[in-house]
């Protein structure tokens, strides 16, 4: 079996990763970064929660007083070998955002074809006004602070992305599995809403094969200096 492309079962992408063979066989290796990395996630995670706990309560009363449902989204994402789990985020879009979205994919050509080439839209329908401002200033992904402590994310990774996205990886899905999922990451701050999916995947890729502490700090300052500048 091969960390990249097909095993000798002739295995690829989803199905390769999700596989405990698969899985088992690469665990007792580190995750890109090892310790170094998961000791700073933990220590700045924890202490950014303290001094950010304020905020955190006010966004949460926000959100409860002007939309009804829940504060907090939770969406399944995959994470370091190919394990799934929870992702936590503040709920910026409508209740019923699901249906909303695959009714305008459906009706709108230039949307759906947004959504192929990126995954996301810019003037998403869905998104409330509240959720709006949250996802300007990336308020929203505060929650994920608690996914760094349970391990489960990085401060600074590839993009955490959902099941359906594995295929578009290709014989780079390892390189992406082999990290733990970002917070923020080059793709980030790198103009992510000008840049297609294969090159964010590419961003991902190098940043795994070319990991090194001082990036990680690197992306974590322009990360807050961007919002700053926002």
């Amino acid at each position: 079996m091969t960390l990249f492309g097909a095993d000798e079962n002739g295995m690829t992408g989803e199905a390769l990763v999700n596989s405990e063979a698969w899985v088992s066989s690469y665990i007792t290796n580190n995750a890109v970064g090892g310790q170094l990395k998961r000791v700073f996630d933990i220590v700045f995670a924890f202490l950014t929660l303290l001094l950010l706990l304020p905020l955190i309560i006010i966004v949460a009363l926000m959100l409860k007083i002007t939309d009804p449902g829940p504060v907090i989204y939770k969406n399944v994402r995959v994470g370091l070998w190919g394990r799934r789990f929870t992702c936590l985020k503040f709920r910026t879009m409508v209740v019923d955002s699901e249906n909303v979205l695959k009714a305008l994919l459906e009706d709108d050509p230039s949307a759906r074809a947004e959504w192929e080439r990126h995954q996301m839209l810019i003037r998403d329908p869905c998104v409330t006004r509240v959720g709006q401002i949250l996802r300007e200033s990336r308020l929203d992904e505060l929650p994920q602070l608690i996914n760094v402590l349970r391990g489960e994310m990085s401060l600074i990774g590839p993009r955490p992305i959902v099941p359906s996205e594995m295929s578009h990886y290709g014989d780079r899905l390892g390189s992406y599995v082999s990290a733990r999922p970002g917070l923020t990451g080059a793709w980030q701050i790198s103009g992510y809403n000008d840049c297609g999916y294969d090159k964010r995947v590419e961003l991902d890729a190098n940043y795994v094969s070319d990991w090194c502490f001082s990036t990680d700090l690197s992306i974590l300052m322009r990360t807050i200096i961007n919002r700053k500048k926002s």
